[in-house]
């Protein structure tokens, strides 16, 4: 174990699988106290004892649909009655329903944009006051490489994570002097479990997204969850406001 985040405490939230828990396991591997939060409170235990079994210490968990406001504010109070403070947050809760634009119902509109935006919203808005009168923080929202090429179908997960993108920068700049970053790490497609089972069920509707990362594959959850890690790190004290792409080359700024 790395001492990286030792007597840090981070909340990552969509902690019960995927990007999520390998993020969760990188902080936890260099020594943070872990607040994980999902909305699904079984595999979130799992995530967590999986964690603890590990020898690490025992992460806290708070499961909860974080796109309303009351269960945001909720994770967050929680967080400070268990730990004191609070120094890093991972806005990584999201999933978009992916489809061609007009196959889209309300409903499937209204669920991507709360999985996606309204999870971050809410919960950079209870936990910004709290880095400001501490004059620390780091905030790292996980976005999409999907938003600066866009993919086929993915025009209302982009909007979503057009947001998240759009308000990194603006609060990027609003706290620069509070001691406070505000990051993004997007991905392109991810070697997460839902895509394997995605390629076993539609191979070729899924390799057309791996046909536009120039190193030909899809990138795997350890090399997301390592540019998250940097970006709540001390060292990165001077990147804020940043959309970071950890993507392959599929678009290249």
């Amino acid at each position: 174990m790395n001492s990286r985040f030792t007597n840090q405490v981070v909340i990552v939230t969509g902690a019960a699988s995927g990007i999520g828990a390998v993020i969760a396991r990188h902080f936890a591997d260099a020594g943070a106290k872990l607040m994980l939060s999902d909305v699904n409170e079984k595999q979130l235990a799992a995530v967590a004892e999986e964690i603890a079994a590990s020898g690490r210490e025992i992460p806290a968990v708070k499961a909860g649909d974080l796109s309303k406001e009351d269960i945001a504010g909720g994770l967050i109070k929680s967080t400070i009655d268990t730990y004191g403070t609070i120094d890093v947050l991972v806005n990584n809760a999201g999933g978009g329903i992916i489809k061609p634009f007009l196959d889209h119902t309300p409903d499937t509109l209204r669920t991507t944009i709360d999985r996606n935006l309204w999870t971050t919203v809410w919960c950079t808005w209870h936990v910004v006051p709290i880095m400001k009168a501490n004059g620390y923080g780091r905030v790292v929202n996980v976005g999409a490489d999907s938003v600066r090429n866009g993919l086929w179908d993915h025009a209302a997960y982009n909007a979503a994570k057009g947001g998240v993108h759009a308000m990194a920068t603006g609060l990027a700049r609003e706290f620069a002097k509070d001691g406070i970053t505000f990051n993004v790490v997007a991905p392109c497609i991810v070697n997460t479990p839902q895509v394997q089972k995605a390629t076993l069920m539609s191979p070729q509707a899924l390799q057309r997204f791996v046909d536009v990362v120039p190193m030909g594959r899809a990138g795997e959850m350890d090399e997301i969850a390592s540019m998250v890690c940097y970006l709540a790190s001390k060292e990165a004290s001077f990147v804020t406001g940043q959309v970071i792409s950890v993507n392959g080359g599929s678009t290249m700024l």
